[in-house]
């Protein structure tokens, strides 16, 4: 069975979806058609029904569970690991400060409506873009992803405050980041055999740590090694492999503190 699978280009997602997609596991049978996407543009294809198989942040799952159910292998979830607000160090910011965002549905623009619920003059901006608009003052100040964590300082700019430590002295629970999802639609022996393979996947990944560089560099555009290594180490742990009680605690009050349900999410009982 042939199946449509998305991820971003992003480290995390490469190393992790490597073997699989590769074939350097059995993935019992199942074949993939690969697209690769921004996270804001998967999770807006997850709300139009457009892959089988997706990536998308947990934020933009809560108005999709109706048609996708979640994987308990491959999420992005863990501590110290959540996004950034920066600024210029001589910015101040209001409540009109013009924030850029790495899109509306994400994790991370949740956590900001949480932590600063006043501030809602935003753009919506690719997530690799937003850290040069802060540092050339288009914006007063940019919630960063992903590999931006890293490179943020080298600007020469601030951090206001680290939403992912924010999310969890407040909940004592890590911070659910993204998740895949399959379509619920899906046979559920085809669901199980996904949610397998997938572990498999995640699993090879770790105990094969090199396997997956040339597909990761050839992603990562002109990522320097350093931080693609940081970016896995960042974002891939055991919660990847499966969410386990912790993991599932955290996803469960996301959705409830979006005032969404937390019913029926997970493919695993």
């Amino acid at each position: 069975m042939k199946l449509t699978l998305g991820f971003s280009p992003c480290p995390n997602d490469t190393f992790i979806f490597d073997a699989l997609v590769h074939h350097k596991i059995d993935t019992e049978g199942l074949e993939f058609e690969v697209v690769f996407a921004d996270v804001e543009q998967l999770n807006k294809w997850a709300f139009q029904g457009k892959l089988d198989i997706t990536k998308l942040s947990y934020n933009a799952f809560t108005h999709c569970i109706k048609d996708y159910v979640l994987l308990d292998s491959g999420s992005a979830l863990g501590n110290n690991c959540g996004p950034l607000l920066i600024k210029k160090s001589n910015t101040i910011l209001t409540k009109d400060s013009k924030i850029a965002i790495p899109g509306k549905y994400t994790t991370a623009n949740m956590l900001l409506n949480i932590a600063f619920p006043e501030n809602q003059n935003k753009v919506e901006t690719l997530f690799s873009e937003i850290e040069n608009q802060v540092f050339e003052g288009i914006v007063d100040a940019g919630l960063i992803i992903h590999e931006s964590r890293f490179t943020y300082k080298n600007k020469g700019l601030d951090k206001v405050m680290d939403l992912g430590e924010f999310w969890e002295t407040e909940t004592g629970l890590p911070i659910p980041l993204g998740g895949i999802v399959m379509k619920r639609e899906l046979p559920f022996s085809e669901q199980e055999k996904l949610e397998r393979v997938l572990r498999k996947s995640v699993k090879y990944a770790f105990e094969n740590p090199n396997s997956s560089a040339e597909f990761v560099k050839c992603h990562a555009l002109e990522m320097e090694k350093e931080v693609m290594d940081a970016h896995i180490t960042l974002y891939v742990n055991d919660y990847s492999i499966s969410l386990g009680e912790q993991g599932r605690k955290a996803v469960k009050l996301l959705f409830e503190k979006t005032g969404n349900s937390a019913n029926n999410i997970f493919l695993s009982s």
